[in-house]
């Protein structure tokens, strides 16, 4: 019988929440942005780079909740 979640079934299954919020931040950090005279990014600029940056971040947060289930 299985402990439990594995880390990677973790980020599998977090990776839509985690790259979707990466991808929302960005998105909204170069609207922030623009008031110094950057470009505002286009929304699917944001999703790639948001796909690219969820990977880890969405492993880092999966790390941690398997170590909470793990408590």
């Amino acid at each position: 019988m299985s402990q439990g979640w594995s880390k990677a079934k973790l980020t599998l299954v977090l990776y839509p929440f985690g790259a979707g919020a990466a991808a929302v931040n960005i998105f909204f950090a170069s609207l922030i942005t623009s008031w110094i005279g950057w470009p505002v990014l286009p929304p699917e600029v944001s999703i790639v780079i948001g796909m690219v940056l969820g990977v880890p971040l969405t492993y880092a947060f999966a790390c941690h909740i398997h170590k909470l289930m793990q408590q």
